[in-house]
């Protein structure tokens, strides 16, 4: 299922804008043999994105930049493919080298004629343009994705990002049949090829122009959302639908033993299966500096509060995201200062992640006094229907529960988000995740480099300004004065920061709009904007109290040292 998945989920990228700008290419092998030519190009472009989305997804910052030199390699080469299509004379030139090649081959092997090189130049071009091609990354591929970063290397995730690619070359066979035809109607009246082969080759070059300008990741990929990733999604759940409400015990599935079979536990013994033995257990995955796990978090501790006494057990799995996050010592002060007291797994390892096959940050799974998974939610919301489940299952263990459900209510970055007003997404800084970067000539990888901010940003843009190191996970201040800016729109902004280890706490100022945040500032800021960097962890900088509208929100590090990991919005 997972394979047909990938691949509808790949034709479908053929509806999506992002895809634009791969069309020249694939148009130019129209009216070609299928065989000899189309097909070599479209196997190249479906076997260079899977190889090179495969070391992205696996192996880490290097294949990234490696990526980025063939990207560049390519678009040279694909820019001077459009060239030759606009100026004849140019083509005969660059096809010399290989014309020649043709002959000897040809002579040597005693055919007659010229040897057929166009399932070579086919396959080529189809690889530079598997490197050009930047997919819009809907739930589908980035399920992949993740899973590859989350699994580690396997054939699996090699084969279903092939399988992907393939449906997305099949979308574009489809589209090169229909370029036949129109081709062979083109090809009566002859005067029309010499135009038909012009506009091509202007359309290869201006599709080369708006890779290079980035217009496609900046523009095209933010058109593709509405397009693609609604349909992306209900495939995703007619291949893994959700739950009932609540399953009966014949269908459900064991659950106790991955979950008891943890190693480490936070500051206490390990829980037993015998230990939970006819108790109802609700288990929540999250982590410290997640957003969406801290808004949930308060109804996850008034359930452990209320239902304590009916035999309602919670379990927390800390699953990390970052780097510090794996730190036991920096979840042990994240759960005290949370208020977190019921039991904590640090699952450091995705041992228990992946034996609840889970998807996302946060989720619940709940488990019947048989030690049976009955329900589970994904991410925030469908608080009283989590509640509901737990006092049904409860009754089934014979416990009398009281009707209605907890009054919860979050302080801080822990309150209820404003989605109706929400139109930013959560923004990484570390190069290896990011986008929306706008600091003129880009990101230098790995190594420090003065940066300037952004002139005139668009919505969801952010620079830097100062000296920094971007890394791989996040961004370094190298010295004080260093800042961040980012236009957003949201009525609450949080950026997960830290300190370089052993560094002194850093200190920070925040401008909205170039002024202090007064009662617009969030609960790690006063209203002139002052703050410090003391732990690893996620900051509530704004929390807007009147008409939620694009801001351009700006961060001084007063101090060297300063970590940045990802903006997220509420």
């Amino acid at each position: 299922m997972n394979f047909v998945l990938a691949y509808l989920a790949g034709i479908l990228t053929i509806a999506s804008p992002c895809i634009l700008p791969v069309l020249p290419f694939v148009l130019t092998r129209a009216g070609q043999p299928f065989r000899s030519s189309t097909l070599p190009m479209l196997l190249g472009m479906a076997l260079a994105f899977a190889g090179v989305a495969s070391l992205a997804a696996v192996a880490g910052d290097w294949a990234i930049a490696v990526n980025q030199h063939g990207r560049s390699v390519a678009l040279g080469l694909v820019a001077l493919f459009g060239l030759a299509l606009l100026f004849p004379a140019l083509a005969t030139r660059l096809a010399a080298p290989l014309t020649t090649l043709g002959e000897r081959l040809a002579h040597v092997a005693g055919a007659e004629g010229r040897s057929d090189l166009r399932p070579a130049s086919s396959a080529l071009l189809g690889v530079a343009t598997g490197l050009l091609w930047t997919p819009c990354a809907g739930p589908v591929l980035g399920l992949i994705l993740a899973g590859a970063a989350l699994g580690g290397p396997s054939l699996s995730t090699v084969l279903l990002l092939f399988t992907y690619s393939a449906g997305a070359a099949t979308a574009l066979a489809a589209v090169l049949l229909l370029g036949n035809r129109l081709l062979a109607q083109a090809r009566r009246p002859i005067a029309a090829i010499e135009p038909l082969r012009r506009g091509l080759g202007l359309a290869v070059v201006a599709s080369s122009l708006a890779i290079a300008l980035g217009f496609d990741t900046s523009v095209l990929t933010r058109l593709s959302a509405p397009t693609t990733a609604a349909i992306e999604q209900r495939l995703l759940d007619l291949a893994a639908p959700r739950m009932p409400e609540l399953v009966t015990s014949a269908q459900a599935q064991p659950a106790a033993k991955p979950l008891f079979g943890a190693r480490q536990w936070l500051d206490r013994e390990p829980l037993t299966a015998e230990a939970v033995r006819g108790k109802v257990v609700l288990v929540n995955f999250w982590t410290y500096s997640c957003i969406n796990c801290l808004r949930s978090l308060p109804y996850v501790r008034a359930w452990a509060e209320k239902y304590r006494d009916q035999g309602l057990v919670v379990v927390g799995v800390h699953t990390p995201e970052f780097a510090f996050e794996k730190d036991p010592a920096n979840v042990r002060k994240a759960v005290a200062a949370l208020g977190v007291s019921y039991p904590v797994v640090i699952d450091n390892d995705y041992a228990v992640w992946r034996a609840f096959s889970n998807q996302a940050w946060p989720a619940r799974y709940f488990i019947d006094a048989q030690g049976r998974t009955r329900h589970h939610e994904f991410g925030e919301g469908d608080y009283a229907a989590s509640e509901r489940v737990i006092q049904s299952l409860l009754a089934e263990a014979g416990s009398k529960v009281e009707p209605g459900t907890a009054r919860v209510s979050g302080e801080g970055a822990q309150g209820a988000p404003d989605f109706a007003n929400l139109r930013s997404p959560e923004t990484y800084l570390g190069h290896a995740r990011t986008n929306g970067f706008a600091s003129p000539g880009g990101i230098r990888a790995d190594a420090p480099a003065n940066y300037e901010a952004a002139t005139a940003p668009r919505l969801n843009q952010w620079s830097l300004s100062g000296n920094w190191t971007v890394a791989g996970e996040f961004a370094v201040s190298q010295q004080a004065g260093g800042r961040i800016n980012h236009r957003f729109h949201a009525r609450d902004l949080h950026l997960v920061m830290g300190r370089l280890p052993g560094s002194p706490p850093v200190r920070f100022r925040v401008t909205i709009d170039g002024a202090a945040p007064g009662s617009a500032h969030g609960s790690d800021i006063d209203a002139e904007g002052y703050g410090t960097i003391t732990d690893e962890r996620l900051y509530q900088l704004v929390r807007q109290d009147d008409a939620v509208k694009p801001r351009d929100f700006s961060i001084e590090f007063l101090d060297p040292g300063a970590r940045a990991y990802a903006f997220t919005f509420g």
